[in-house]
């Protein structure tokens, strides 16, 4: 027997990471499974040449890693009052890498995450982080693509 424990939601705070987030929200008030809302703080590229600058990334990659920190907290605590048991964490780290690892760690369910649905040239260049979790997760995997939930 499937038992739903735990959903794992990646966010990266966008529109397409909300709707994942309503769905997740759906299976876990059915099932009293917690949520766990994870953010990846992925690393900041900049030229090795331009040593001064790299002080000035690293303060920026942890200003991001603090404000999804409140961000992830401000969120929990509404999912908290509407009655759902909540995780949350930020990591550092490759996306995909980051989300596969956490499910894997926590015993994770299900993980629900959006999609931007990119395609041609621009999912060459950016590469589709739902698709690389989708060969690599051990287990079942809810993608979310947007503009198929306002038809």
């Amino acid at each position: 027997m499937f038992t739903v424990s735990s959903l794992l939601v990646p966010t990266d705070f966008s529109e397409n990471a909300g709707q994942a987030l309503q769905y997740a929200k759906e299976i876990a008030r059915n099932t009293t499974a917690t949520l766990h809302l994870l953010h990846i703080v992925e690393p900041v590229v900049y030229p090795a040449d331009w040593s001064y600058a790299q002080v000035g990334f690293a303060d920026i990659e942890q200003e991001l890693f603090d404000n999804a920190q409140k961000e992830l907290s401000t969120l929990a605590g509404v999912l908290e009052k509407e009655g759902f048991k909540v995780v949350t964490s930020v990591v550092r780290g490759r996306a995909s890498d980051e989300i596969c690892a956490y499910a894997k760690e926590n015993g994770i369910t299900i993980i629900a995450i959006g999609t931007h649905g990119r395609s041609g040239l621009e999912h060459f260049l950016f590469g589709s982080t739902t698709e690389r979790v989708l060969r690599k997760a051990p287990c079942p995997v809810l993608s979310v693509h947007l503009d198929a939930t306002k038809k």
